[in-house]
This record gives C-alpha cells, sequence and structure tokens, in this order.
C-alpha cells in the first residue's frame, strides 16, 4: 500500500534527522525520551513512563539503569504501590532537559515550518486517527 510505504519511510526520514541531533547532544534517542518526558514533571512510575514514550519495556530499565549511574535520574519507592518506582529527574537532569529540550526543537522547527498551523492540526488528528485503527479494541 502506498500509504504504508510513505508512513515508514517518513518515520524513518523523522528518526534519522531527529536521532542525529539527539547523538549530538550526547544521549541516545531513547534516553532523550525518558529526559523529555520525565522534564518539568514530578516523576511517574515506570508505567507511565512505558506508556507517554517510544521505549518498549524491556528497554526501559537498562536506559533508567544508565540515566542513574549519570546522576540524570532518581528512582523512590511509590507511596501509592509499593512494587513500583517513581522515577525523576535530579537537579542535573532537569537542568539537562531545560538545555536539550529548546534545542532540539529548535532543530526540528524548520522541518515543520512550510506547513501552515491548520495543516498541523489536521496531520496530527489523521496520524491519531490512523494509530487508533492499529490499537486493539
Amino acid at each position: 500500500m502506498p500509504l504504508v510505504r510513505a508512513l515508514v519511510q517518513c518515520t524513518q526520514s523523522f528518526e534519522r534527522c531527529s536521532g542525529a541531533h539527539v547523538r549530538q547532544l550526547g544521549l541516545t534517542p531513547a534516553q532523550f525520551d525518558i529526559i523529555a518526558t520525565l522534564g518539568n514533571t514530578q516523576g511517574m512510575s515506570c508505567k507511565e513512563l512505558g506508556e507517554k514514550t517510544l521505549i518498549t519495556k524491556g528497554t526501559m530499565t537498562g536506559v533508567l539503569d544508565r540515566l542513574q549511574q549519570k546522576g540524570l535520574l532518581s528512582r523512590h519507592d511509590s507511596p501509592d504501590d509499593g512494587r513500583s518506582w517513581i522515577t525523576k529527574l535530579t537537579r542535573k537532569g532537569q537542568a539537562l532537559f531545560d538545555e536539550i529540550f529548546p534545542a532540539h526543537l529548535a532543530h526540528l522547527r524548520p522541518m515543520f515550518a512550510s506547513f501552515s498551523d491548520g495543516e498541523l492540526d489536521t496531520m496530527r488528528e489523521q496520524l491519531i486517527r490512523l494509530r487508533a485503527a492499529f490499537e486493539p479494541a
């Protein structure tokens, strides 16, 4: 199907463009995803992180371990569920987020500049609809 090919090619192009910039910032795409998701929050459980990021459950623990070793995040027992943790950025992690997140948005902005706000809203809505079609009922 031509639509599927175009969607995959668009995803691959985005990943190349975004991933190359993230690596220039000194992170892997998965590490950036975690930092971007936790930035300006009070933290969240691993389950919430899994729902809000593009990282698989099998990859999540290793990424969190490496970010914790770098002093960028901390994990604490959840007050609501003794079996889970709350993961949040440390001051160092929040400072990194404050530096790299705007830089990455600025890097991506030119790619979207030729589209109007209405076109971007329409694309987002259509992609949400398409994703919903693939989700289990």
